[in-house]
C-alpha cells in the first residue's frame, strides 16, 4: 500500500478533474464507499499522518525525551559542554541542552498550515511518483515542497522561542563562562540556525514514522472508515 500521501492527494483533488483519474484507478468493488467516504477517510489519514505527529513534538519533552528527534549539541559546542562539566558546571550544561529542545517544541506547531498548503499543490505525476516510491516517499515529497517555507517560518519563531524559554540568556551565560576559561578558543555559534534545521529534521522524521505505520500496519487504521479506505490500496 502506497498510502499516506496517496489519500491526501485524493482528498485535495476533490474539486479537480484529476480526482476522477485517481479514483478510477482504485480497485472495483470498493465496498460501497462513496467519494465522500473516501475523502473523509483521507482527512482522518491526514490527521494521523501530520497533525498527530506535529502535536506530539509541540508537547513538553516532545523533542527532549524523544530519542528519534532529540536535539544534541553541535560539534562546536560539545567542547563547551565538556569544559563546563570539567569545572563543575554540569547542571548549567544540562540546562543548556534542554532549552535548545524547549525552543524547538515551542516553535514546531507552525508547521501544520505549511504542510496542508503543500498538499494542495500535488499533481497527478507527483501522485504516481509517490505511489511507486519508497516507504517514506510521501515524507520526501513534503520535505521537497515545504523545507524552504518551513525554514523561513521557523527561524524567527525559534529566535522568539529562545527568548520565551530563556535559552538566549542561558546560552549567553554558558558561552561567556566557556570563553573566560584560560587557553580556550572563543566560540560564537549561530544557535538559531542550528536549532531551526534540527527542528525541521525532527518534524520530517516523525511524519516518516507515521507514514510507515499507516503503510504497513492495519492496526494503525484506527477507525472503520480508515480500515475500509486503506484496504482499497492494500
Amino acid at each position: 500500500m502506497k498510502k499516506l500521501l496517496t489519500f491526501i492527494i485524493i482528498l485535495n483533488f476533490t474539486a479537480c478533474a484529476e480526482l476522477q483519474d485517481v479514483v478510477n484507478q482504485l480497485p472495483q468493488g470498493n465496498g460501497g464507499l462513496s467519494q465522500v467516504d473516501i475523502g473523509n477517510g483521507l482527512r482522518q489519514a491526514l490527521d494521523l499522518g501530520i497533525d498527530k505527529q506535529v502535536t506530539k513534538l509541540t508537547q513538553k519533552d516532545g523533542f527532549f525525551k524523544n530519542e528519534l528527534v532529540k536535539i544534541l549539541l553541535p560539534e562546536e559546542l560539545q567542547k563547551v559542554d565538556k569544559a563546563l562539566r570539567d569545572i563543575g558546571l554540569s547542571s548549567l550544561a544540562d540546562e543548556g541542552l534542554k532549552v535548545l529542545n524547549r525552543a524547538a517544541e515551542d516553535a514546531v506547531g507552525e508547521a501544520t498550515p505549511i504542510f496542508v498548503d503543500a498538499v494542495k499543490g500535488i499533481t497527478f505525476n507527483d501522485a504516481k511518483n509517490i505511489l511507486l516510491g519508497d516507504n517514506d516517499a510521501a515524507t520526501q515529497y513534503l520535505s521537497t515542497k515545504t523545507e524552504s517555507a518551513l525554514y523561513a517560518k521557523f527561524n524567527p519563531v525559534i529566535k522568539n522561542s529562545f527568548a520565551k524559554v530563556g535559552a538566549d540568556q542561558i546560552w549567553s551565560n554558558l558561552i561567556n563562562k566557556y570563553n573566560a576559561i584560560p587557553f580556550t578558543n572563543n566560540v560564537n555559534p549561530d544557535l538559531t540556525d542550528y536549532v531551526t534545521n534540527e527542528a525541521l529534521k525532527g518534524v520530517y522524521k516523525m511524519i516518516a514514522v507515521e507514514e510507515l505505520e499507516i503503510r504497513q500496519k492495519v492496526s494503525s487504521r484506527t477507525t472503520t472508515l480508515l480500515q475500509k479506505v486503506f484496504a482499497l490500496q492494500d
